[in-house]
């Protein structure tokens, strides 16, 4: 077999890459080692900075995007016995929207089988060879069991933290940075209308909550939770009084509904450099994992992506290497801000030490509620920041 560039990994960094590519007449293979029922079913994030509504709408997979996401104008922050709301338009110009990665990563699949490059799903034995000179490949066993070679110019490792491509180019040396909070989300879905038109964030002395949605209908929430803690432990009765104590305000209550999914997500920051061996390229989870608070994630996947492109598009239609050779440093000038934003936001607003951390918790909290510079200052970060730095 025989392509531009081989992209390990079907989630949204890897589906995205193959679509900027193939704008631009660059050819690719997508690989995915799991099935494609179990990709599209992965539950994850569901903010879209407006970069990634534009890049995806300008890649022509946004049309489901407009027409059922929910686009917000702001966040409500809460403190006990108040909630305050930023209004981003007013402060920076810009809009999120709701839009879960799931129809995102559903959207991108429709996409690529319908005409576009090849995607081959529940491939296994995946091995990079030969990346730092000019004709990498990659060797993987289909999913009929026939042992497969895939001659390229290049290589995109969008496959994860747990993928094959980040150890290929930490073997070559580089830095790990990372930090583990002591603290995890418990998250639900339920078929319950939201009870807020914008996300809340809440502080509360026995932990963070987060009001969010997926849609008019479905509602997500979040608990701050021990890390140890099991899910089994936590009955749906006990999840709703925990939301109602946490996100307490008069005259206010949480909607209820069942809950049709639960689960408890371990937080940390996480950034592996440098992003790039010879031609193997890292995007995505592969080279950094930051805490759901500040909803990063699959925007800062979309961020390296839409750099990568460019510097794939440069390096093999016009055979020059200056955006190939500054795209680790360029992608990690914005991973290191957006990880920064992150980290501030889940030390802000989770629970943890003692009351003196407290008093500086909702000190911090005060100061964006009242001051228009502090509040302006998140709304640049939360709304995205522009993709070069």
């Amino acid at each position: 077999m025989r392509t531009q560039v081989a992209i390990i990994g079907a989630g949204p960094a890897g589906l995205l890459l193959s679509r900027l590519l193939a704008l631009q007449a660059i050819d690719s293979v997508v690989l995915e080692n799991r099935s494609r029922d179990y990709v599209e079913a992965r539950i994850r994030a569901g903010i879209l900075e407006q970069h990634t509504v534009d890049t995806l709408t300008a890649a022509g997979v946004g049309a489901r995007l407009q027409r059922e996401g929910l686009e917000h104008s702001g966040i409500h922050l809460q403190y006990p016995g108040v909630r305050q709301p930023l209004d981003f338009p007013s402060l920076c110009g810009r809009t999120v929207w709701v839009y879960g990665q799931t129809e995102v990563t559903k959207d991108l699949i429709a996409a690529q089988l319908d005409g576009g490059p090849p995607l081959l799903f529940e491939v296994s034995d995946v091995r990079v060879e030969d990346v730092d000179g000019d004709s990498p490949r990659v060797r993987f066993t289909d999913a009929d069991g026939v042992a497969q070679v895939l001659e390229c110019d290049a290589v995109a490792g969008t496959d994860g933290f747990h993928g094959v491509s980040r150890p290929v180019v930490q073997g070559a040396g580089g830095r790990v940075w990372e930090r583990t909070y002591p603290y995890a989300w418990l998250g639900i879905l339920a078929d319950a209308a939201p009870a807020t038109d914008e996300l809340i964030y809440a502080w509360h002395p026995e932990g963070f909550a987060l009001y969010s949605m997926r849609s008019p209908s479905v509602s997500r929430l979040y608990l701050q939770v021990d890390p140890t803690e099991k899910i089994e432990d936590w009955s749906d009765e006990r999840i709703w009084d925990a939301l109602d104590t946490r996100m307490a305000l008069e005259g206010w209550s949480v909607t209820r509904g069942p809950v049709t999914e639960k689960s408890i997500l371990p937080m940390r920051s996480f950034v592996s450099a440098p992003m790039r061996r010879g031609r193997l390229f890292l995007a995505g989870d592969a080279a950094h994992i930051v805490p759901p608070t500040g909803a990063k994630g699959l925007n800062l996947a979309v961020a390296d992506v839409t750099l990568l492109a460019q510097a794939l598009v440069r390096l093999l239609q016009e055979k020059r290497t200056d955006l190939a050779d500054s795209y680790s440093d360029r992608a990690l000038a914005r991973v290191w801000r957006c990880t920064h934003f992150s980290w501030w936001m889940t030390s802000m607003l989770h629970r943890s030490g003692d009351d003196f951390d407290a008093e500086l918790q909702l000190s911090q909290l005060r100061r964006v509620c009242s001051s228009e510079a502090a509040a302006r200052e998140l709304a640049e970060n939360y709304t995205g920041l522009p993709l070069d730095l």
